[in-house]
């Protein structure tokens, strides 16, 4: 397929050589918080980040656990004192021998009735390069920092209250992680797979936790990418196992228990979603954000963004899928000089951080240096979004693909989907998320397309709609934006113990 125009090309590759700067504008940044006046420098250039060395201390950990199965890895284990919650903390780090470093907190069901079999929920935060740490404390784990983060207080709406939860800190060198860059998706999708197996492990206590991938935002490629390891690994060891072909190092390994997958607010398929830009712009329940020439203009542009998209789901390679990010990201530039804020249209951006000022207390919080000890961090410093790694994902073409392709495998395979979407949402908006989720090709397609709407209510009142057909679901959630936890609390927890529990909306 040929690219729209040789301009159009040209204009594309130059943006490589401005990596910093086009990165940190406000129509390619449009996921992590970052803002145009305050860029890292030689942000995509800069060194790989390492530990601290007067935290690296062997004598912190209460458990190093490794595996035969897994000799490149192991999981480095203590018990934080955080949150004031009951229920049973961990923290810790996940090391390859390649120098990949991921921490991950885990918070243990706090209202269950047989805890050590709730199912277990892997969270993780988009970004590209933000922090799940982020997702834990703003959004949906048991605390939330209290105005300045010199401490917090609990939050009972967190998604611990019926289920496992572990934060977990990927791609590399966001939050606490560190080391070795990975910009693939696919690859950290790898690694996730092995933490889980080292965790199951690690916990034989949670063996009969039912696992649930889940992740929201950039999430919508991390979290078909991480199932499509587990699924596909499952698969293989399970032929081995019925063959009596496993090595006794192997036998240690299990078929990762994986039930459902869930994607908020997520970028999943672009060649669908950027169509729907200009409609929750102009045209959507909530007042206008910019003007109809503005939003007409968006629409003649996606033509050509649409033609560079399937260049990209074509090829695969950066060569092909960073123009398509280039270009149609350059369509948002009204919205993004609009002041209004691109995770919510129904309020101003705020405090040039995530647009939220919460973010600002997470840091504050995060890197106060007792709460790190307490957490067995080894770096001083905890990133909350880091430019270096979006601008890595961005140009190694990550962005535009086709991570959507990895879902109709999982949905033969009789694993559950949800796909949920706060209405009030700009970036990952309800309508380009619905569209993709009738459109995508599986044997219930039609079926999906053709099933209705259902009002679902929360304690008597009108919380969304949801369509579902066998193991797949689409919720629609109102008065929500990007961060539906954040927004919606009560409402969120209804949805994700309905999900958990398999009980209809």
């Amino acid at each position: 397929m040929k690219l729209a125009s040789s301009a159009v090309w040209s204009f594309a590759v130059a943006g490589l050589a401005l990596a910093t700067g086009v990165a940190a504008s406000p129509a390619q940044h449009v996921f992590a918080p970052h803002r145009p006046e305050a860029p890292e420098t030689n942000a995509a250039v800069s060194p790989v980040r390492h530990a601290t060395p007067s935290l690296v201390d062997s004598a912190k950990w209460e458990r190093i656990e490794s595996m035969a199965a897994l000799p490149n890895y192991q999981l480095r284990v203590k018990q934080p004192k955080l949150c004031e919650t009951n229920a049973t903390q961990y923290s810790g780090y996940l090391d390859t021998d390649e120098d990949r470093h991921f921490f991950f907190w885990f918070f243990e069901a706090r209202n269950s009735p047989k805890r050590k079999e709730a199912p277990l929920i892997l969270w993780m935060n988009g970004g590209p390069g933000c922090s799940s740490s982020t997702g834990m404390l703003m959004e949906l784990g048991p605390c939330r920092p209290d105005k300045g983060g010199a401490s917090v207080s609990p939050h009972k709406y967190g998604w611990d209250d019926q289920a496992h939860v572990i934060f977990l800190d990927q791609p590399l060198n966001v939050g606490f992680s560190y080391g070795s860059d990975v910009f693939n998706s696919i690859a950290a999708g790898k690694d996730v797979y092995s933490f889980l197996q080292l965790f199951y492990h690690s916990f034989p206590e949670y063996s009969k936790s039912e696992l649930h991938i889940f992740g929201e935002s950039y999430g919508g490629h991390y979290v078909p990418a991480t199932a499509k390891a587990i699924h596909e690994t499952n698969l293989e060891f399970s032929q081995k196992q019925s063959l009596g072909v496993l090595s006794t190092a192997e036998k240690q390994k299990r078929v990762l228990p994986l039930t459902s997958i869930g994607i908020g607010n997520g970028l999943t398929d672009p060649l669908i979603q950027y169509k729907y830009y200009s409609t929750m712009a102009c045209n959507s329940t909530y007042d206008p954000v910019l003007s109809k020439s503005q939003c007409d203009e968006m629409d003649r542009s996606y033509p050509t963004c649409a033609r560079l998209i399937d260049a990209c789901y074509k090829w695969q390679n950066a060569l092909a899928c960073y123009p398509a990010e280039a270009y149609c990201n350059r369509m948002l530039t009204a919205y993004a000089q609009s002041g209004a804020n691109v995770y919510d249209v129904r309020i101003p951006c705020e405090g040039g951080n995530l647009c939220y000022p919460i973010i600002s207390d997470i840091d504050a919080y995060l890197n106060r240096p007792e709460v790190q000890k307490e957490l067995g961090s080894d770096v001083s410093e905890f990133v909350s979004c880091s430019q270096k790694v979006y601008a890595g994902f961005t140009f190694s073409g990550d962005w535009m693909k086709p991570y959507v392709s990895e879902i109709p495998p999982l949905l033969e395979a009789g694993i559950r989907v949800l796909i949920y979407a706060g209405d009030a949402d700009f970036i990952c908006n309800w309508y380009g998320n619905k569209a993709w989720s009738v459109a995508l090709e599986w044997s219930g397609k039609d079926k999906f397309a053709n099933a209705a709407d259902k009002e679902w209510l929360v304690d008597g009142k009108s919380a969304g709609e949801a369509r579902t057909y066998e193991n797949f679901s689409f919720v629609r959630v109102f008065e929500a934006g990007h961060m539906v936890p954040y927004d919606q609390p009560v409402n969120s927890l209804d949805m994700i113990n309905r999900w958990l529990a398999a009980k209809p909306f």
